[in-house]
């Protein structure tokens, strides 16, 4: 076999073995906020939550640029997401990969979402969050932003 067939052999296996750890695969068909989408899978709705992070809410400061910054890395490309569960309005949780990329890492990564601590475990995510506050990146250009779990407590009361 010569070495073109066996790279494109080799690349279609990895392709496969990726498909198969994935906990569902689809078109993203909306974005809601900086932290939720819709993925179309076998023609149905599945709302996403990305994992571990937390957006500015649509109203809130820096909410309507959050969610412009998703939907240009999401909407209307095929994603695969990681699921890690769901949540009590029954959204999937989940890391977001499309394009290569893992996006809950690329919407800190550009000051676009807290690392949201409470449900938090990736360590790299810290990092990212830390380097956009430092070079005062995104919502980080803020001075005092407001983390979005505070903004919903604010609006509660």
């Amino acid at each position: 076999m010569n070495l073109s067939r066996r790279l494109v052999l080799i690349a279609a296996t990895w392709c496969l073995l990726g498909a198969a750890h994935a906990d569902l695969s689809g078109k993203v068909i909306g974005v809601l906020d900086g932290d939720t989408i819709d993925v179309l899978v076998d023609r149905k709705p599945v709302r996403v939550r990305l994992a571990q992070i937390d957006a500015p809410e649509s109203r809130a400061e820096f909410g309507t640029r959050a969610k412009q910054a998703l939907s240009k890395a999401v909407y209307g490309k095929v994603v695969t997401v990681k699921s890690s569960g769901s949540d009590r309005y029954g959204r999937t949780i989940g890391t977001v990969l499309a394009d290569g990329q893992d996006i809950n890492r690329l919407m800190v990564g550009q000051g676009m979402a807290w690392v949201y601590r409470q449900y938090s475990t990736d360590r790299a995510l810290l990092d990212l969050e830390a380097a956009a506050r430092k070079g005062r990146v995104g919502l980080w250009a803020d001075p005092n932003p407001v983390p979005p779990w505070e903004w919903r407590a604010q609006k509660r009361t």
